[in-house]
């Protein structure tokens, strides 16, 4: 882990002060949401299990000015999960929003003939680690006195595509712990909150596209806006459900999906 610096940050921006946790922060989305999060003038704490990337992208921000640490965590491991949210209330005195983004991806194929260890390993990690979080989150926040947290899920936790029921099954659970949670801590005044995310372009997607050129062209087409989303695109919703601009959202799964669940 390193240590924050005392920097002043943006004081102007939407999340002006706030103390914020992202998790799959050393990459694609979640290193976008550092970024984002960082230039609204956010207090980051960055949570991913590769430390090389998490220590450039801390370095980097923090040349800019901004308030950034990180801590090397598995979201997997409920131990982690304490340790990540105990080190941003350590070094900001609180935690006042979360973005809950670490997922692993599986490649699409029958369901009887997916592997039990890739049903496994999806599932440890797109709803035990939300679970994890969520819990390490909620109690930082109820001594607090209450918070933001968003889930990323996916367009698949909305509808189910043919093939991919592992990563479906396991995006449709963490909307269910969204609404869940979003319910039972309203009247604490913590925000529970969940993204419906179509094809970004991360680093998993532009890997998995570059092996076939029409790949992509076919993912475009499923959108309304006939492109895949930029990381930025989405980091830029989450902070919109995580500032006092959305206070009046809650238990809700917003499609950020250039329309693809419209068309």
């Amino acid at each position: 882990m390193r240590a924050s610096l005392p920097v002043a940050g943006n004081s102007s921006g939407v999340l002006a002060g706030k103390s914020a946790l992202i998790t799959g922060a050393s990459s694609g989305i979640g290193a976008a949401a550092a970024r984002v999060f960082c230039r609204e003038g956010a207090r980051v704490t960055l949570v991913a299990r590769r430390e090389p990337e998490l220590a450039a992208l801390t370095a980097e921000l923090t040349a800019a000015g901004h308030q950034a640490q990180y801590v090397v965590a598995d979201v997997t491991r409920a131990g982690d999960a304490v340790r990540a949210v105990a080190a941003a209330v350590e070094a900001y005195d609180r935690l006042d929003v979360a973005f809950n983004n670490a997922g692993l991806g599986a490649l699409p194929g029958p369901m009887h003939l997916q592997d039990d260890k890739v049903y496994d390993e999806v599932m440890d990690v797109n709803v035990r680690g939300v679970w994890n979080c969520m819990r390490a989150e909620l109690t930082a926040m109820l001594e607090s006195g209450g918070g933001a947290i968003v889930n990323n899920s996916s367009t698949a936790g909305l509808v189910a595509t043919a093939a991919g029921s592992p990563y479906i099954a396991s995006k449709h659970a963490v909307i269910g712990l969204t609404k869940a949670a979003a319910k039972e801590y309203a009247q604490h005044r913590i925000r529970v909150n969940a993204l419906a995310t179509g094809a970004t372009r991360s680093e998993m997607i532009t890997g998995w596209m570059a092996e076939d050129p029409a790949r992509e062209p076919a993912m475009a087409q499923k959108a309304m806006l006939r492109r895949l989303a930029e990381t930025e695109e989405i980091a830029e919703a989450a902070v919109w459900l995580c500032a006092d601009r959305s206070s009046y959202v809650t238990g809700t799964t917003l499609a950020v999906d250039g329309g693809r669940l419209s068309h």
